[in-house]
């Protein structure tokens, strides 16, 4: 409903109060001048796009030759509605898929489990068997686009899923199913250490779990050499209320530790390390993502070749996917929504980012209609196309404040690094809730701030107005009723012996030292269940409870 501006709207704005800050709350000067970047230099810290430490970008032109992959993330309902979905965002110009799974799918349960009543489809698309990774993606060619998929303690178990759905395509195409896989592109998120530190979703303890995350690693290096495995995943740590520089830190620290512990696995780095990606939010405060996609870089560069001796340059290059931050989206006005998402994508794009995602203005609400996923997307082609900020490498390169705030972040994110070290590494500080704890106590200054309105939120705490109601997605609950129904059916189809003898074998497998992606294909191929497969994990592995950090 469109309203005139009153007159608190346009009546000239009060004075900022408290002190100038990012919305990280790190204090800002009122002017930057060369002093502030006097230690810069430019061949040592900066270099050229393309050039090492690759602080300007990994591409020598930018997105002149490319742009980035433009993504919407969805999912909902069953899968024959989220294939609906894909192929309208296909349609509408969208030239990646990213798809959001529904809670038993991310917890490793089936939907006829009494954890599931209530949560079938309702916060992302039920992916149960093999027999719902076919209909997802029925009519897609999965050789001709990238998929990333938003899955973690399940990961290689839905990556199993997706590479016979390859398999099966490549066969009708050609007659040979695993040559479809050598070519195949895209991302499993497969971030566990997130979940313990930021998000929750997590289902064996650390140690077995990086177990998975390794087997992955291995088995992708040699079958699917152009899967990123893992997209190391910064986003959900800032959601949870960490400053720019907390997520810059612990999300780096987290890929340390997957290297590692992939060396440590008798992998060569630069065999798998090429495949490693990252996934960063990007908020409100443009200059400071920006400054915070070129640290990323900058010190990602330096710890793959200077610490653990990485000879590809590829292995040094950070590569990312940006998703504009849920957490700024607001249920009230939720039109400022689209603006916050644009400025916020602005950020992604003008620090180099390689994917983007752009969230939909109902999403404090529900999960996004089509017709407002269609506008998210259509924000990014704006942005692309009518603006000219694709037409320049790194163009705020050089900025006084820009470069100052690229050498704060990648102090203090270096300085928490260092911490982690010293406790042994990741696994261990997540143990001893250090990541936790930092992000909790950041996440409660910042709602302090927001609720003695030091910091403004617009139609929240300042220039607060009733609106009318937006039209909503709403799942049902004929949504469960159809996916119990195919359980049943893919249960009643499937040979039970085949299906007993690969869940026998995974579950051995487990408590050995067998790399179980093929186990978990042989179970997928046999129609397993995503249920069934966790269960045989769990057998060995037992579920995680994580200690209460105070």
């Amino acid at each position: 409903m469109t309203r005139a501006p009153s007159a608190a709207d346009t009546a000239p704005p009060p004075a900022p109060r408290g002190s100038f800050t990012t919305v990280s709350g790190r204090p800002l000067a009122a002017l930057y001048t060369p002093a502030d970047i006097s230690t810069l230099d430019y061949e040592r810290d900066l270099g050229d796009p393309g050039e090492f430490p690759y602080t300007r970008g990994i591409h020598p032109d930018g997105y002149r030759g490319r742009l980035w992959t433009m993504r919407q993330f969805a999912g909902f309902g069953t899968p024959e509605q989220t294939n609906a979905r894909y192929q309208q965002l296909l349609a509408a110009g969208g030239t990646g898929l990213s798809v959001a799974f529904d809670l038993p799918t991310l917890m490793g349960r089936d939907p006829d489990h009494a954890l599931s009543l209530g949560e079938v489809g309702k916060c992302g698309v039920n992916v149960t068997s093999l027999a719902d990774m076919e209909a997802l993606f029925s009519g897609i060619d999965v050789a001709a686009v990238t998929t990333s998929m938003t899955i973690n303690s399940p990961a290689s178990i839905l990556l199993a899923m997706y590479l016979v759905v390859a398999e099966q395509q490549a066969t009708l195409r050609s007659g040979s199913g695993q040559a479809g896989w050598q070519t195949l592109s895209g991302t499993t998120q497969n971030d566990i250490l997130k979940e313990f530190i930021a998000q929750k979703e997590y289902i064996y303890p650390p140690r077995p779990s990086m177990r998975l995350v390794t087997d992955t690693l291995a088995f992708c290096a040699a079958q699917a050499p152009k899967w990123n495995t893992i997209s190391v995943s910064g986003y959900h740590i800032r959601e949870a209320g960490a400053t720019a520089a907390q997520e810059l830190a612990f999300t780096l620290r987290d890929g340390i530790e997957y290297v590692q512990y992939g060396i440590d696995a008798g992998l060569d780095v630069d065999a798998f390390a090429p495949r490693l990606s990252f996934f960063f939010n990007s908020h409100s405060d443009l200059f400071e993502e920006v400054a915070k996609y070129r640290a990323a870089r900058r010190i990602w560069a330096h710890v793959m070749r200077d610490r653990f001796k990485a000879t590809n340059p590829r292995s040094w290059q950070l590569r990312f996917h940006t998703q504009t931050a849920g957490v700024s989206l607001t249920a009230q006005q939720p039109y400022n929504n689209v603006v916050r998402t644009a400025l916020q994508a602005m950020a992604a794009v003008l620090g180099g980012t390689q994917s983007l995602h752009t969230n939909s203005l109902d999403e404090a609400l529900a999960l996004p209609t089509a017709d407002a996923a269609t506008l998210a997307l259509r924000t990014q082609q704006i942005i692309a196309h009518e603006t000219g900020v694709a037409g320049v490498a790194d163009p705020f390169g050089g900025s006084y404040v820009v470069e100052a705030l690229t050498r704060d972040l990648e102090d203090e994110a270096l300085a928490y690094i260092e911490t982690i070290d010293r406790m042994g590494g990741m696994v261990e500080a997540i143990e001893r809730g250090y990541p936790q704890r930092e992000i909790a106590d950041s996440a409660y200054r910042f709602q302090q701030a927001v609720e003695q309105r030091d910091r403004v939120i617009v139609g929240v705490n300042e220039f607060v107005e009733e609106h009318e109601p937006i039209e909503t997605l709403y799942i049902d609950d004929s949504v469960a009723e159809h996916q119990l129904a195919r359980l049943e059916q893919v249960r009643a189809a499937r040979d039970a012996d085949t299906v007993r003898r690969a869940l026998d074998r995974l579950e051995a497998g487990a408590g050995g030292n067998e790399n179980t992606m093929p186990l978990l294909m042989d179970a997928v191929r046999a129609y397993a269940t995503i249920g069934e497969m966790c269960d045989a994990l769990r057998r060995v592995w037992g579920e995680y409870e994580e200690v209460a950090v105070i």
